[in-house]
């Protein structure tokens, strides 16, 4: 699981994991915060309780595709310790991989295209991530990625973590 702020890149990242994945013939799927905002989690908003909500059903799901044969990977804005810990324990603390892309926030407002941390700064957008709500990090995530390195350097550590938990083969 990949979690973060907004426009840190860790789509881009779950994305290139997963090509790289496929390439390898592992069978995978990723739920980001796009796809399951528009269909499963439509219906939330961006309070704290619907975040949590929102977590919840990706854990839910994640769990249920997990079952299935599947390496599901997600790419979320996860703000609280406690709701990444009810999923790893929802998942399955060895079905579970805490991923923290570390970006600094300036970094992400550069990387901001539809202008959201612009609008957040300005009060128009309430409830954002790094600017008037909280991230609280992880305490010990599997794996600490420097969101400043390149997209093929960030997969590269994942794909040997990922070898070393014996979730693939070399």
């Amino acid at each position: 699981m990949v979690y973060r702020a907004v426009r840190l890149g860790k789509s881009t990242v779950a994305g290139a994991l997963e090509e790289a994945l496929h390439q390898q013939g592992v069978s995978t799927y990723l739920l980001d915060g796009d796809n399951v905002r528009h269909g499963l989690c439509s219906d939330l908003g961006f309070s704290d309780e619907d975040r949590k909500e929102n977590i919840r059903r990706v854990g839910e799901v994640a769990s249920l595709m997990a079952d299935a044969g599947l390496v599901v990977l997600t790419a979320f804005i996860s703000p609280h310790r406690a709701e990444r810990q009810m999923v790893r324990e929802r998942v399955g603390h060895h079905r579970f991989i805490e991923v923290f892309v570390d970006t600094p926030l300036e970094i992400c407002e550069s990387r901001d295209p539809k202008g959201l941390y612009k609008k957040a700064r300005a009060g128009e957008l309430r409830n954002f991530t790094g600017i008037d709500a909280v991230y609280e990090a992880p305490d010990s995530p599997e794996i600490h990625l420097d969101g400043q390195q390149l997209v093929t350097n960030l997969v590269s550590q994942l794909l040997d973590l990922l070898r070393r938990d014996d979730i693939i083969r070399s």
